[in-house]
C-alpha cells in the first residue's frame, strides 16, 4: 500500500470541506442521477423527488465546490459532473461499505 501524502493544516481544511459537501444525502442523490450525463434542473427534480428550491440549492453547492458544471440554455439550466474522480470516490466508498456489510451479515449466517 502506498504511504499517505503529508498534508498541512490548510490542505486538511480543504479536504474536510470537500467531504462536508458530500455529507448530504440529497447531494449524493443528485451526483448519482448525473452519472449518466448532463441533465436539466427539472429532470433532476423529477429523478430525486426533491423540491425545485431544494434541488437548486444543492446543485449550487455542488457547482461552487467544482464538482458540477452549469450550463444555461434559454430558461433551462443544465448540470453535469465536472470532476470525474467523483466516480472513483463513490465506487471506493460503496465497495468498502458493501464488504463491511457483507462481513456483518456473515455473523448472522448459519
Amino acid at each position: 500500500m502506498k504511504s499517505p501524502r503529508v498534508l498541512n493544516a490548510d490542505a486538511l481544511v480543504l479536504i474536510a470541506r470537500r467531504f462536508g459537501v458530500l455529507a448530504e444525502p440529497m447531494r449524493l442523490r443528485l451526483l448519482h442521477a448525473l452519472f449518466g450525463g448532463e441533465q436539466s434542473v427539472g429532470e433532476l427534480v423529477r429523478r430525486t423527488g426533491g423540491t425545485q428550491a431544494n434541488v437548486s440549492r444543492h446543485l449550487q453547492t455542488l457547482a461552487h465546490a467544482h464538482l458540477l458544471t452549469r450550463r444555461k440554455d434559454g430558461l433551462q439550466v443544465f448540470y453535469a459532473i465536472a470532476d470525474p474522480s467523483i466516480f472513483q470516490l463513490c465506487e471506493l466508498v460503496c465497495g468498502s461499505l458493501e464488504k463491511q456489510l457483507a462481513k456483518q451479515a456473515g455473523v448472522f449466517a448459519r
